[in-house]
């Protein structure tokens, strides 16, 4: 909470739920996982507007700063970590996302953004799931490892 932004935050969401509500309007849901696995490998009639969402998640990351966004302190090695060690635990931690992301059958954004406003039950147990989990990382992390 140390660089809370409230207003872009708000901003932010409400742009979230628009491109969320206009996809489901037109019968896709915006989780990042299956827009992902519909690129890859293609599939037919369905790949442009993928592409173009992954393509705007990255232009809006990149333009994000140069408008005059403020990204804020990042810390890329926040352990310390030697330079391959943190490169294995980057490998490891996108392994275990994806493993996740596959075994849960949806991403954050997808059960948590679109599966709770569909008001789906597996959706909204995998969001209270996720929450709970954070919140155990973060106690373990700030009192007991003392990060």
């Amino acid at each position: 909470m140390e660089n809370f932004t409230p207003y872009s935050s708000l901003i932010g969401g409400i742009i979230i739920g628009i491109a969320a509500t206009v996809l489901l309007m037109v019968g896709k849901i915006a989780g990042i996982s299956g827009i992902l696995e519909g690129l890859l490998p293609p599939r037919p009639n369905d790949r442009l507007w993928r592409f173009i969402f992954v393509i705007g998640l990255v232009l809006g990351a990149a333009i994000y700063p140069l408008v005059g966004g403020d990204v804020g302190y990042i810390e890329l090695n926040p352990y310390q970590v030697g330079e391959s060690a943190h490169l294995v635990l980057l490998i490891v931690g996108g392994l275990l996302v994806g493993i996740r992301t596959y075994i849960g059958a949806g991403c954050t954004s997808g059960h948590g953004i679109c599966g709770i406003g569909r008001l789906s039950a597996r959706s909204i147990l995998a969001t209270i799931t996720f929450m709970i989990t954070a919140i155990v990382t973060v106690f373990i992390m700030r009192q007991i490892v003392g990060e």
